[in-house]
C-alpha cells in the first residue's frame, strides 16, 4: 500500500511507542520478507528498515485479534494480526520478542479498538 506525504511525516517525527523488525509474509506472493515495524498510537508501519519511508499500515482501531500462529504458519515465533480485510503473519527473531510484540499490539488494540472503546474513545462500563 503507498502512503500519503501525511502518513510518512507523521512517523518520522515521534518516536514509536514499539518498534523492531519482524519478518512479514507478503500478501500476493506469500515470500517472507524482513521488515522494520514501528507502532504508532494505533496504527503500526512498516518499511525496509527504520530510515525508509513506511510502505505500508494496519490501523490497529480495526484490528480483531492477534495471537500466535505457529502451527498456521508453520515458523517459530510467528503471529497473526487479523482485520476485517485481511490476515497479517508475522515471525519474531525469539519467542521472548514475540511476545513482546504480541502484548504491545495488544495494548494498543484495547486502547484503541472500537470493539472497546465508545464513539467518544472512552473504555465502555467504566
Amino acid at each position: 500500500m503507498t502512503l500519503p506525504s501525511s502518513h510518512t511525516s507523521a512517523t518520522s517525527s515521534s518516536r514509536p511507542d514499539f518498534e523492531g523488525y519482524l519478518v512479514k509474509q507478503s500478501t500476493w506472493l506469500r515470500e517472507w520478507r524482513k521488515r522494520y515495524f514501528a507502532l504508532h498510537g494505533h496504527k503500526l508501519f512498516y518499511s525496509k528498515g527504520p530510515d525508509e519511508p513506511p510502505h505500508g499500515f494496519v490501523d490497529l482501531k480495526e484490528c480483531l485479534t492477534v495471537r500466535s500462529a505457529d502451527d498456521v504458519t508453520g515458523k517459530r515465533h510467528s503471529f497473526e494480526i487479523a482485520t476485517p480485510r485481511e490476515t497479517l503473519y508475522l515471525y519474531a527473531e525469539s519467542e521472548v520478542r514475540k511476545d513482546e510484540w504480541i502484548g504491545a499490539i495488544g495494548r494498543a488494540i484495547v486502547r484503541y479498538s472500537s470493539a472497546y472503546t465508545g464513539e467518544d474513545g472512552l473504555i465502555e462500563n467504566e
